[in-house]
């Protein structure tokens, strides 16, 4: 067998006793049912089995092989995640952003998530809107209408409506670095209101919690540095991310043998390229289907939604 089954997870939380409720992700008791069903349907495999299939075409993998990944470093996959994952004896693999426990900084990402898990997207849109008419008229910067960004960027997919698609989008990658990280700064402080470095040291794992996860089996990976869109960045600002995540990462990984989870799913051939000539052996996306050790680069391995899943549903059953 060649096919790998690669679930995806970010938040796992106690989401009904959450100061924020509607954060997308899959609740506590969720998850351990879910944990529940890949015990008795799959076989959980290893990182280090998955890289070693890459490398040996040959070598056949079990029946059923299912890859556990979980992207962003969140405090709650190790309070919740990882204990349940030591009882069932299963490896999951983590992929962490350098910037969230060496600078104990909120990243952009995170401020848009908790934003919008605390008011309506129409509210949040019209306050995006106005952020936007305040940078043309008083700051002279020049980028299309409120109109024709909605038009062009406003695109539901499976998880978010439009309206939510649209301010991601805007927030994430469209507006130039500095203008969007005010914005969202501006919003974050109007419906969140507590200081960003409080949150962040609440929000994101530590440098010994991290160690004491690969200590106890865990594989640990990169996400970036910054969480930024990696195929935007020039080859200059890729090379900086890239390098910066890489050096302070270094206690938890192989530097000749890494993976890189594309924040975002973000990536191009000159991504790819760069990273495989830093040592990177396997690149994760967020393409949905499931993975095929024989036929897919491995620069550019697809993984499914732990919503894809039962308890949530069965449309793994579908890739």
């Amino acid at each position: 067998m060649s096919r790998i089954y690669i679930a995806m997870y970010h938040y796992t939380r106690d989401l009904s006793n959450s100061r924020y409720s509607n954060i997308k992700g899959l609740d506590y008791k969720l998850f351990k049912q879910q944990l529940e069903f890949f015990n008795s349907n799959f076989n959980v495999i290893t990182m280090e089995e998955a890289i070693e299939s890459w490398d040996n075409p040959q070598k056949k993998l079990p029946e059923n092989s299912l890859l556990l990944t979980f992207d962003d470093g969140y405090i709650d996959n190790y309070t919740y995640a990882f204990p349940l994952l030591k009882k069932y004896g299963m490896q999951g693999s983590f992929f962490i952003p350098g910037k969230t426990f060496y600078e104990h900084k909120l990243l952009d990402v995170n401020k848009i998530h908790f934003i919008l898990a605390s008011e309506s997207p129409d509210e949040i849109l019209k306050d995006v809107f106005l952020q936007l008419d305040y940078y043309r008229s008083s700051v002279g910067e020049s980028y299309d209408s409120n109109e024709e960004l909605y038009n062009k960027y406003a695109v539901a997919n499976r998880f978010d409506c439009k309206e939510v698609i649209f301010i991601k989008r805007i927030l994430q990658t469209v507006l130039p670095e500095n203008i969007r990280n005010d914005i969202t700064s501006n919003l974050f402080k109007k419906y969140v209101d507590i200081p960003e470095e409080v949150f962040a040291r609440e929000l994101y794992m530590s440098y010994e919690q991290i160690e004491y996860m690969k200590k106890n089996g865990m594989f640990i990976g990169l996400h970036g540095y910054d969480h930024y869109w990696l195929n935007n960045l020039a080859k200059d600002e890729l090379v900086k991310d890239v390098e910066k995540s890489l050096e302070v990462m270094s206690d938890f990984i192989d530097k000749n043998k890494w993976v890189m989870n594309y924040p975002y799913g973000s990536y191009s051939d000159e991504v790819a390229e760069y990273i495989a000539n830093k040592g990177c052996v396997l690149g994760l996306t967020t393409e949905v289907r499931v993975a095929d050790t024989k036929n897919d680069n491995r620069f550019i391995v697809p993984r499914l939604d732990c919503n894809d899943f039962p308890p949530k549903s069965e449309m793994y059953l579908q890739k």
